[in-house]
């Protein structure tokens, strides 16, 4: 992966950059994608990067996103090995400065078992190492660029709870996307969230307001796969810390309202040689492409794209792992959300982007996966896009599927189009099928997939327990 300036190589180039620091912060990332981490004392920090790791406890991934125990016991953490401790690997190129915490050091961990030191397979961070990894064995690079879109609210954390997270106020009124005007309302809040990530380097390459009432869209410079959702998972942090020092909570929530568009997570991918050269592009055009929306991505570039399509209803959780994620998939295309295995040549109403000459230069060549919602861990879905790509690059796959402009609306209805999942029910079930995809052992395999899919069974269920507003609205004088 890109490491991060000046981050240290060896011991004795860490001691030199800690020399006038007390402690160092450490984090690494849970199965839904929240940093769990605390402070070290900077002798306990040396220590444990001289040894090759320290301690953590597995409970971070045998609990949920509000620290319940998972209603069925799990096998990386669980009451019968005591929740016992994982050893937390310090990450040495992800060195970073926290800015808004005067400048103290940060570190990511990734996580192994303690007794065989293998990589624990639903640590985020390291199973994007595997597919990264798998990457380099077929002679390339992945690459990646991360969007969010987020509501913001006038609210501290202590303010939504004592309006039961409802009436919140927005930042800002009104639909405003691309908005001049709308961001001198918080001006320095604004520029805060872009200045922040530079200094916490995090390269921004664009950002703006969004269509809806407070919302801004971020999207994060393109680099190294890793880094990228390092970076992702990076910019959630930096936002909700630098919002609480505005009173503003944002939300990368995917559907906060019922009646507006989502937030949305795209992620852009390509491959690269070991010159640096993208892999995807075809920039003469061929004559040989499956069809004219393919026509300047190479060969290679159309067995990724159907390996993506092939697999990807059997993936859905790893790129909307939430109860509400699929709120922004259902009515689908009337709020700019896909919810079809569907691709198309420059196509915002596709699934799968296809950035390609001759709208861009062929550097440029990508694919935009555009069913993430802000909601995402960008560590599963960009391992899930990789891996499913190039399980499409060995088994030589064809495009069997035309682009989205050869379907009609009606085609939905009859089936001719292939539906995403719309809950996470339905799509956990299809995940955890014997037959899916994604217990190929060259995609996620059993122990990932049994693991995470239990996770999303108790997110289910939890669901299925609770008794809605809307329900109690309904439902409590007329029925």
């Amino acid at each position: 992966m890109a490491a991060t300036q000046d981050a240290p190589k060896t011991l004795d180039d860490l001691k030199v950059l800690l020399s006038k620091d007390t402690k160092v912060k450490v984090a690494g990332v849970d199965a839904d994608g929240v940093l769990r981490g605390k402070f070290m004392s900077k002798d306990k920090f040396l220590s444990a990067v001289k040894s090759d790791g320290f301690g953590f406890c597995s409970v971070v991934f045998g609990w949920d996103i509000h620290d319940q125990v998972y209603s069925r016991e799990l096998l990386i953490s669980n009451k019968d090995n005591g929740y016992h401790d994982l050893t937390a690997v310090i990450d040495l190129s992800t060195y970073r400065r926290i800015p808004w915490e005067d400048n103290v050091p940060f570190f990511l961990v990734s996580f192994q078992d303690p007794d065989t030191r293998e990589p624990i397979i639903v640590d985020p961070r390291s199973i994007l190492k595997i597919a990264t990894e798998k990457t380099r064995k077929f002679g390339y690079e992945a690459y990646a660029g991360c969007e969010y879109e987020y509501f913001n609210y006038k609210e501290t954390p202590t303010s939504a709870a004592e309006k039961g997270f409802h009436a919140l106020n927005p930042l800002t009124p009104g639909m405003h996307g691309y908005s001049l005007l709308r961001t001198q309302l918080n001006n320095d809040y604004f520029h805060d969230i872009f200045n922040r990530a530079e200094d916490f380097q995090i390269s921004v390459e664009g950002h703006h307001t969004e269509t809806g009432p407070g919302v801004f869209e971020t999207a994060l410079a393109y680099t190294s796969a890793l880094r990228m959702a390092d970076n992702a998972i990076l910019f959630k942090y930096l936002a909700k810390s630098v919002g609480m020092k505005h009173g503003v909570i944002p939300s990368f929530m995917a559907k906060p309202w019922g009646n507006l568009p989502g937030c949305s997570g795209h992620i852009h991918v390509s491959l690269r040689d070991s010159s640096g050269k993208n892999v995807f592009a075809f920039p003469e055009g061929r004559a040989d492409a499956a069809f004219p929306d393919t026509k300047y991505i190479s060969e290679l570039a159309e067995q990724f794209l159907a390996g993506l399509l092939d697999g990807v209803a059997d993936v859905m959780p790893t790129l909307v792992p939430t109860i509400n994620g699929y709120k922004r998939l259902v009515g689908g295309e009337a709020f700019w959300a896909p919810n079809a295995v569907t691709y198309g040549y420059d196509s915002r109403a596709a699934s799968i982007r296809i950035i390609s000459p001759p709208g861009v230069e062929a550097a440029a060549t990508r694919f935009e996966v555009r069913i993430p919602g802000a909601d995402m861990n960008p560590y599963f879905a960009l391992s899930a896009i990789f891996l499913l790509g190039l399980r499409g690059i060995e088994k030589k796959m064809k495009l069997t599927i035309p682009p989205v402009s050869h379907f009609s609306p009606e085609d939905r209805k009859t089936g001719k189009v292939k539906m995403l999942p719309v809950s996470l029910d339905t799509a956990t079930q299809r995940m955890m099928h014997a037959d899916s995809v994604a217990r190929d052992p060259d995609v996620f395999g059993n122990v990932f997939v049994d693991h995470f899919g239990g996770t999303r069974e108790h997110e289910v269920g939890l669901w299925n327990e609770a008794v809605t507003n809307w329900e109690v609205e309904r439902y409590l004088e007329l029925a």
